[in-house]
């Protein structure tokens, strides 16, 4: 009987924190088993899960005091990830199996009473922590060897039960280095086409706008006139996310739990589109310990979209507020502050009015009625958003002319503001004109005061606020990328103005 340790990793929101694990078994005293270090109830209950799946395995429980502790102590720990780092500390304490591969190797995965190991969410970031601390080896469920296998750098293997790693302890037997083949995935899905939108010039133009620079849009009509539609096709006219975004997106969908049965690097911008009666807690983030991600969170480097954002409610809108500006959300709850990472953009779709008709001059709803709701669409809230458009009743079914513009054509256009955008912004660390500081648009490039001269006039009327110019000035610079030109002109910032219209919302 000797006092062992091995590791395992606590997430902390999408980052994880390595979790050292000591096994203490000594003779003498009554037949016990303590776990110290803050553990929540699952974790708690590891303790009847591991000793069963010892037994079952079939392997010697020890009878005497066992005292396992969770390092750092302060830290809390929760979830049932740890279950197979603690089998293996037990057993090797008891000397039943030798201690020398649980040096330098994290073992992750919940236990079955019978031994087998499942799944659990968030290999990913819990992976690319402990390739951070400098752990050589890894053992995962084999369910999650796929998702595990993205995370270069680090040995992975794979176990389906606890005997295979047992075995594999002894050097009696291997653990998987492949995951078994789950058949053919599911052939990726082409994002819908630009060109299925009847009409709609501006709404298109304000769609191509904000995808070549990043910013935020709010689309205002009646329904049926294309809203819905248009939002959904953002995403494809978005750029491939760069190597480090992909990690970063594919580790927040394994923490989430919705990489499927075949993970894969994330490449094309997620697209999130919540039902109005979702809550704060699903909006923001939430919940009792520690908060879990929220739709922002699943919509970072992608697409957030509000359908009928009136119908969300003040408080919800309002709680976009901070998230809109800072590119994140810190949530404190009593287990500890965590931060999660909400850089996305925001397209909300609204009816001018709680009647909607397809006419505005068959609106029979009351100007107070109008102005109320509308006005959940707060005036800080809506100063956050770039782009605002209305957008124009249907009048035909067919289109005349030329058969409107495809994706691919607007994202070659995209792709190409965006590129002279990054080539200029990226000595400063910024990927999108949306990103810039206003304080950088108004000293290191600030534009001539012929070129400014409008929006310093909206300043001076009160038009405008000094956040909604910052704006102005950056969907300018994306005009100008889209022109071709090094720098905005007159015309640019008009067009930016013109943008914030606030009768179009």
């Amino acid at each position: 009987m000797a006092l062992r340790r091995t590791w395992a990793v606590a997430l902390l929101g999408v980052d994880g924190a390595l979790v050292e694990i000591e096994a203490d078994v000594r003779k003498g005293g009554l037949p016990s088993v303590s776990l110290l270090g803050l553990p929540d109830s699952a974790l708690q209950e590891a303790k009847n899960r591991v000793r069963s799946a010892i037994q079952n395995c079939p392997e010697e429980w020890p009878e005497c005091c066992v005292t396992l502790a969770l390092s750092p102590a302060a830290m809390p720990k929760a979830g049932t990830t740890y279950d197979l780092a603690l089998a293996c500390a037990v057993l090797s304490a008891a000397e039943l199996v030798p201690g020398h591969r649980l040096v330098d190797a994290v073992f992750l995965g919940e236990l079955a009473l019978d031994g087998r190991i499942r799944p659990v969410r968030g290999l990913l970031p819990a992976l690319l922590a402990a390739r951070r601390a400098g752990m050589r080896r890894a053992v995962v469920p084999a369910a999650g060897l796929a998702e595990a296998r993205l995370v270069d750098g680090i040995e992975i293997f794979g176990a389906e039960h606890l005997r295979d790693v047992v075995a594999w302890l002894r050097e009696l037997g291997d653990l998987l280095r492949y995951p078994p083949d789950p058949g053919e995935p599911p052939a990726e899905q082409s994002p819908p086409d630009l060109a299925d939108v009847l009409g709609q010039p501006e709404a298109r133009w304000a769609l191509e706008v904000a995808a070549a620079g990043g910013h935020h849009l709010v689309m205002v009509g009646p329904p049926g006139t294309g809203k819905t539609m248009l939002a959904k096709r953002l995403s494809g006219l978005l750029p491939e996310l760069p190597p480090a975004e992909s990690l970063e997106v594919t580790a927040i969908g394994s923490v989430a739990g919705e990489l499927g049965d075949f993970p894969r690097l994330v490449r094309t911008a997620p697209f999130v589109a919540p039902h109005p009666s979702l809550s704060i807690a699903a909006l923001i983030g939430g919940g009792s310990g520690l908060a879990r991600p929220g739709a922002v969170t699943r919509a970072h480097r992608g697409v957030l979209f509000l359908d009928e954002a009136c119908e969300l409610g003040v408080k919800r809108l309002e709680a976009l507020r901070t998230a809109l500006e800072e590119g994140e959300v810190r949530l404190a709850r009593r287990d500890g502050t965590l931060c999660y990472p909400a850089r996305f953009q925001l397209v909300m779709a609204t009816n001018p009015c709680p009647c909607a008709p397809v006419r505005e001059i068959d609106c029979q709803c009351a100007p107070q009625a109008r102005r109320r709701y509308l006005g959940k669409l707060s005036g800080p809230l809506l100063d956050r958003v770039d782009l605002r458009v209305r957008m124009r009743p249907i009048t035909a079914m067919v289109e005349r002319g030329d058969r409107p513009e495809g994706t691919a054509a607007v994202r070659a256009r995209v792709a190409r503001a965006r590129e002279r955008a990054r080539l200029r912004w990226e000595e400063h660390g910024w990927q999108t004109n949306s990103e810039v500081p206003g304080t950088a648009l108004r000293r290191e490039f600030a534009l001539p005061t012929t070129a400014t001269a409008l929006l310093d006039r909206g300043l001076e009327a009160g038009a405008i606020t000094a956040r909604g110019a910052d704006r102005c000035l950056r969907v300018a610079w994306t005009l100008a990328d889209l022109d071709g030109l090094e720098r905005p002109e007159a015309d640019h910032v008009a067009a930016a103005l013109e943008f914030r219209d606030r009768r179009a919302a």
